[in-house]
């Protein structure tokens, strides 16, 4: 088990990720390294007011501590009380277009030692967020998570896309959050080395699966109706990410860095009291067609 090895490369990861949304985005990221009193630090960097970033970050922490926080425990309760260290990098970006999809990727490494027993495991994925639904985009990001999955087992990928879709919906509303993607956690596939390669696959894949579908979207025109929209399925993101997201309340669990923890949250949001799309419209059609888990790789 290298751990160093693997904090190399999630900070090699954060690094090419916010060169290449710099460029695409013709803007600079704030930087915001922290410490965290308990043990460790990492790193925040902040995109906002770009051609196509409203607000984005791509965040990297290596953090660690004497006792594991509860939201870590939940599928591990022999944990309860271990030694523990977690590191990986998180990236949210909300683009300002309502064409263009808000993505969420994360991979991470964690450990711990309770006693005699050291335990590992890798998690993350990747998953995206339409407000106005394209089969292109879909079937793309789909095929591109499939391609890294089939690598390792042709059944992996169906595996983590329901992962996915279970993981990423909210059961109050009855519905997705997106279509998805892959999710996987606890995840030692064939040990150390194989499960570090997938994990390095599945970040490296991450920006060719997102920025064909931004650059096919970024410069389609828009009005406020599309906009009005677009902040009001935000609410949706902002309810997940506070009432059902694991690394959220391991974050401030662990007594992170809230300003890091929260930067997943879009710069503008609207909530509307019992609002439906109309019949036929585009905003309809998302609930309908794309809301729902699909087999897009079958298109």
């Amino acid at each position: 088990m290298d751990k160093l090895a693997v904090k190399k490369y999630l900070e090699k990861l954060q690094n090419e990720i916010c060169v290449t949304l710099s460029s695409a985005d013709k803007n600079s990221f704030l930087a915001d390294r922290w410490e965290r009193a308990e043990g460790g630090g990492g790193e925040s960097r902040l995109f906002s007011n770009g051609s196509f970033i409203e607000k984005g970050g791509v965040n990297f922490s290596h953090v660690f501590g004497n006792s594991i926080p509860a939201a870590a425990t939940i599928k591990r309760p022999e944990l309860v009380g271990a030694v523990w260290e977690a590191m990986g990098v998180s990236v949210v970006i909300h683009p300002l277009n309502p064409h263009v999809p808000t993505v969420h990727m994360n991979v991470r490494f964690f450990s711990a030692r309770k006693g005699d027993t050291d335990i590992w495991w890798f998690g993350g994925g990747y998953d995206l967020t339409p407000f106005y639904g394209y089969e292109d985009d879909c079937i793309h990001w789909h095929c591109s998570a499939k391609k890294v999955c089939d690598k390792f087992s042709e059944s992996l990928y169906q595996k983590l896309k329901k992962n996915c879709d279970e993981y990423f919906f909210l059961p109050h509303r009855n519905e997705a959050r997106g279509i998805g993607g892959i999710f996987f956690d606890d995840f030692n596939y064939e040990g150390f080395d194989k499960s570090f390669e997938f994990l390095r696959d599945t970040g490296d894949s991450f920006i060719d699966s997102y920025m064909p579908i931004v650059n096919r979207r970024k410069n389609t025109k828009f009005g406020n109706k599309e906009r009005e929209f677009q902040l009001y399925r935000r609410g949706r993101y902002v309810e997940f990410n506070l009432l059902r997201d694991r690394g959220t309340l391991f974050g401030l669990q662990s007594m992170g860095r809230t300003e890091s923890i929260l930067m997943s949250m879009p710069p503008l949001v609207r909530w509307e009291y019992n609002w439906t799309p109309k019949a036929g419209s585009r905003e309809k059609e998302l609930y309908d067609l794309y809301l729902k888990p699909r087999n897009w790789v079958s298109f």
